[in-house]
């Protein structure tokens, strides 16, 4: 326990000076969070203590759990009726498209099986909520697409993006396990999951805001209190994964969403007391998931590994097209879409190295691409979209 509080506070510090670093150069900190998760790391110096980087998982599920929450307290419901239909498919498409070609370049690209393929494309093709919400937050505060509610269809479409892309990279594990897989209904639990998600979330946003209404709690009491519930809610749905399908990320979002919706000012506040707090969840998530990754085997993929991530996002572009046919976006904001969908990094850490962990034979090449996936993806989508949200995107009037 000590060794875990050594590392935490070794982390918090280094990964604070390295993001102010950064900052002055006006890059990404997470991208010097990365780097200083490897140097850290067992493939660099291996400071970091096994006992420590056993937590990667938990940690993660913390931070995205916190940027969802965020997320939530910023849709209001005005913008939820006007993105309707293009958030819905947002949410499955890009992935799909993704993750289905990976499938079948793979195998020619990296010598494995077209199971062990769909494995990797849907590990990559979920988009990083810990990339895309704090923009799409940033956007909203500058009012950079909100007339057409692009950030809002970004934001809540990719909550339900990294559901469908995670239960199917699930189905194809059960498959080359030799699992009892029904495909049939994995198809049919994706929209089940998601309105059970909804569901759940909004049954758990009811519980916390009678609460909120019978005691008179502080800001940080009420924090503690929404973080609580959304944990929880993730983790029952969790425990039911395999019976009972239930996209608790989404009921994660509809909390902060109901909040927002029924007790603005206190979702201003919370929003406030998140936005802080997710200083801290950044460089944990970062951080870990530099240090999970094996240098040596990812500097040998790395030609490979782009060609099949390139691949991926051609599809995935295509995916976020054909979503937005029928709105009223115009061809620049439709790029600025496609470019906002690139980025991988938290769920490609969380779960890319399941395959590995699991057995599968290909295991290490899977979470060797996943890592290139990262690398080569996330400083593309933050950094574009920072620099063409000003030049496409247009800005509503106060």
């Amino acid at each position: 326990m000590e060794l875990i509080a050594i590392n935490l506070g070794i982390i918090i510090l280094l990964g604070i000076i390295c993001t102010k670093l950064l900052s002055k150069f006006r890059l990404p900190g997470f991208l010097g969070l990365i780097i200083l998760g490897m140097l850290l790391g067992p493939f660099g110096v291996n400071v970091l203590h096994g006992s420590f980087l056993n937590l990667s998982n938990e940690l993660c599920t913390i931070a995205i759990v916190i940027i969802l929450i965020r997320a939530g307290l910023s849709i209001n419901q005005d913008s939820m009726r006007k993105v309707g239909r293009p958030a819905l498919t947002m949410g499955f498409l890009p992935s799909v498209f993704e993750g289905m070609s990976i499938a079948f370049i793979a195998p020619f690209i990296l010598g494995i099986s077209f199971i062990e393929g769909g494995m990797l494309g849907f590990i990559l093709g979920a988009v990083a909520p810990a990339i895309l919400v704090p923009s799409m937050l940033n956007l909203m505060d500058q009012k950079l697409g909100t007339k057409k509610s692009i950030p809002t269809i970004l934001l809540t479409g990719a909550s339900m993006d990294d559901v469908v892309a995670i239960t199917i990279f699930s189905s194809f594990l059960g498959v080359y396990f030799g699992t009892n897989v029904n495909v049939l209904w994995t198809i049919v639990g994706i929209p089940v999951s998601l309105l059970l998600g909804l569901l759940f979330g909004l049954i758990t946003s009811l519980i916390v805001l009678n609460l909120f209404r019978k005691w008179k709690f502080t800001t940080t009491e009420k924090l503690l209190i929404v973080l609580a519930s959304a944990l929880l809610l993730n983790g029952f749905g969790k425990a039911l994964e395999g019976t009972i399908p239930i996209a608790g990320l989404l009921g994660v979002m509809v909390i902060g969403f109901m909040i927002l919706s029924r007790t603005p000012k206190t979702a201003f506040k919370l929003s406030d007391k998140f936005k802080k707090i997710w200083v801290l969840a950044e460089i944990i998530v970062f951080v870990m998931l530099g240090a999970r990754l094996n240098i040596e085997l990812a500097t040998t993929l790395i030609l490979p590994g782009i060609a099949i991530v390139s691949f991926g996002l051609l599809f995935r572009s295509i995916g976020v097209y054909l979503s937005l046919i029928g709105t009223d976006l115009n061809l620049k904001e439709k790029l600025f879409a496609m470019v906002a969908y690139f980025p991988k990094a938290t769920v490609q850490a969380t779960i890319g190295g399941i395959p590995l962990a699991a057995g599968v034979a290909s295991g290490e090449i899977i979470i060797a691409v996943a890592a290139i996936a990262i690398l080569f993806t996330a400083p593309i989508g933050s950094i574009g979209i920072k620099l063409l949200s000003s030049k496409l995107l247009e800005k509503e009037e106060s």
